[in-house]
């Protein structure tokens, strides 16, 4: 699974990580985070996010 950065901060979201902080389970691929999770560093939404 591909990983995602925020162009805004640079967090790089890792699905083999996920998020399990704010609820998303390693194993996540991006596509499949809900819309209205945020990045954990900076609050952007997912749309200003990039491929790695």
């Amino acid at each position: 699974m591909e990983k995602y950065v925020c162009v805004v901060c640079g967090y790089v979201y890792d699905p083999a990580e996920g998020d399990p902080d704010h609820g998303i389970e390693a194993g996540t691929s991006f596509a499949d985070i809900p819309e209205n999770w945020v990045c954990p560093l900076c609050g952007v939404g997912k749309s200003d996010f990039e491929p790695a």
